[in-house]
């Protein structure tokens, strides 16, 4: 598997240990969160986004290069209170990621870098896009 992937892999499966709150669904496939039922909340759509990448060092090894690269965690919670559960798990999110910043060896850094709240026109249901940048390096034909 390329680094990217493994990445990937990675942070569903970080996702999916989280317990407090007991995150129930965890997938990079897409999903119709209107049609989930309420056990499955709260849910997350793990989905690769923007990628930058470059040299590692100026004048180095052509094969030798850094990315960086965004995932977006497209979050959704059912709760009386939706504000208090989108905080939550936001929270629970970036301690879960900040367990392991080297996503099993596969990356140099992790980072919450943004979050963005749903306007409330989801109602009874809150959204929250958490999103999160991985910095790794890799080999030319690796990526």
């Amino acid at each position: 598997m390329s680094v990217r992937e493994n990445v990937a892999a990675n942070l569903v499966t970080s996702l999916q240990a989280i317990s407090t709150p007991n995150v129930k669904k965890v997938t990079r496939e897409p999903f119709n969160f209107d049609k989930l039922s309420n056990a499955q909340f709260p849910a997350i759509l793990v989905r690769t986004a923007n990628e930058s990448r470059e040299d590692s060092s100026i004048g180095g090894s052509m094969s030798s290069r850094q990315g960086t690269i965004d995932y977006e965690l497209i979050c959704f919670v059912k709760h009386r209170n939706i504000d208090t559960a989108r905080n939550q798990l936001v929270e629970a999110i970036d301690e879960k990621l900040d367990d392991d910043r080297t996503r099993g060896g596969h990356a140099i850094d992790t980072q919450v870098i943004s979050v963005e709240v749903d306007d409330g026109t989801i109602d009874p249901i809150g959204g929250v896009i958490v999103t999160v940048q991985v910095l790794y390096s890799y080999t030319r034909g690796d990526a």
